[in-house]
């Protein structure tokens, strides 16, 4: 009898609440109460929603999620935390995972919950799941392939190109990858498929 496929959970797939979009929407204002809705889409069509607040006071710091799944409806909360940054200035805020109790930036739905990635130890990465042959064309094709991705950064509102005069190291790096990923011909990258 073969062995059962097991297909591992690809954290790059699943939905995710991350720190940082909190932290940019004004959610983590000290001293303050605040609700809305994070809405996730495919191709332009909303897939699923949640309800969240965030309850800021000097004695507890949560956020509260509330969403309905498989006919089933889940209110909790999730304890933030604040470390100061090892910079020496501001602090970084991150999730108390109320089912793992670990410190993390981003919180997975596994199991209709949103955890900490640890909670599923079979879980992957996309990186992780590219077979060896696959591997090695990212090598040499990888700077073709993301070549729209590396124009988007170069044409990025704020992106800085210049500081006294002379080039950022940043920007250098663009167009050193756009560069290699334009030395490839369409037909060198049609033949590459057909083999």
């Amino acid at each position: 009898m073969p062995k059962p496929h097991t297909f591992p959970l690809i954290f790059d797939q699943i939905k995710n609440i991350d720190i940082s979009l909190l932290r940019k929407w004004s959610y983590l204002n000290h001293c303050y109460f605040k609700s809305g809705t994070i809405t996730w889409s495919t191709n332009g069509i909303e897939t699923s929603n949640i309800s969240i607040a965030t309850k800021m006071n000097t004695i507890k710091k949560v956020l509260i999620l509330s969403y309905n799944c498989n006919g089933k409806s889940y209110k909790y909360e999730v304890p933030l935390v604040s470390l100061p940054s090892n910079l020496g200035n501001g602090i970084v805020w991150y999730f108390k995972c109320p089912f793992t109790n670990k410190r993390c930036r981003k919180l997975h739905f596994i199991d209709q919950r949103f955890m900490h990635r640890s909670a599923l130890p079979s879980g992957l990465y996309e990186k992780q799941i590219h077979s060896k042959k696959w591997r090695q064309m990212e090598k040499i094709y990888g700077c073709y392939f993301d070549l729209d991705r590396n124009y988007q950064k170069l044409y990025k509102k704020h992106l800085k190109k210049h500081y006294k005069g002379k080039p950022t190291k940043k920007y250098l790096k663009l167009i050193e990858k756009i560069n290699r990923g334009e030395r490839f011909s369409v037909d060198e990258i049609e033949r590459l498929f057909m083999a």
